[in-house]
């Protein structure tokens, strides 16, 4: 049976799509504006061959991106999702002595989810782990955020998050929960190893009862100016921390 497609939006988020061999495109929309800056940036329009390529105006892509109001640069593709590893699959094969996965409960926002795959593969995050149901694996504005990132991040969407907490815990992660109520300072654990990095929302935070299965609560520091960091922020600057440490 034929896989549902969706279609993304964005230079990087097409480009890098198009990159990816394990990526499966039905079709292409440019403008004949997108090509002319492709050919005068050297960006590789030999990616758009073999491929059901068709030239249409902004107004056309407009139409197609409907009302998110996502810029689409004059780049628009239409995509079947990737076959990923399951959580339990990647955790069996990777030999890795060091391993760090982020979590994210009820974050839901497809601007930041985007943002903190982008920050996940520009420090080297092993995955992203995500409730599956509230995940918006079609967003446009997702793709458009995440800048191409998704074609890099193993993205493991589970039923339950608490459940794949458990499972890690068994093989050997540690479970760090980043909470505004913690007062231990995150750059001063030593963060090499199997690790964790769980988030909640930013209205509500962490869970109570998913609070339960960390190991270790802490926070990042920052003045009394602001009360707290977007929660995009605080993935960055915690996995900017960690990239650093471990190329000790």
């Amino acid at each position: 049976m034929k896989k549902t497609t969706f279609l993304i939006v964005g230079k990087h988020a097409v480009l890098e799509a198009l990159k990816n061999p394990s990526r499966k495109i039905e079709r292409v929309f440019l403008t004949e504006d997108a090509k002319k800056n492709l050919n005068k940036e050297n960006q590789h329009l030999n990616l758009f061959k073999s491929l059901n390529v068709f030239y249409k105006s902004k107004k056309e892509l407009d139409n197609l991106c409907g009302r998110d109001e996502t810029a689409h640069q004059g780049l628009v593709a239409e995509i079947e999702q990737l076959e990923n590893l399951s959580l339990k699959e990647f955790v069996f094969e990777n030999k890795k002595q060091n391993i760090n996965f982020i979590a994210l409960e009820d974050v839901t926002d497809p601007r930041n989810i985007g943002s903190i795959i982008r920050t996940a593969v520009a420090f080297n995050i092993d995955g992203l782990l995500v409730k599956e149901r509230s995940y918006p694996s079609k967003s446009k504005l997702l793709y458009k955020s995440a800048s191409g990132g998704v074609e890099y991040l193993n993205i493991f969407k589970v039923s339950n998050l608490n459940t794949a907490l458990r499972y890690l815990k068994t093989k050997e992660f540690w479970i760090s929960a980043f909470d505004a109520s913690s007062e231990k300072d995150f750059t001063k654990n030593n963060w090499k190893g199997k690790n964790v990095l769980l988030f909640g929302s930013e209205g509500y935070g962490i869970k109570e009862k998913t609070l339960e299965n960390s190991d270790f609560k802490f926070k990042v520091n920052i003045n009394n100016r602001i009360d707290s960091l977007n929660i995009a922020n605080t993935v960055s600057v915690v996995c900017h921390h960690i990239f650093q440490s471990n190329k000790k």
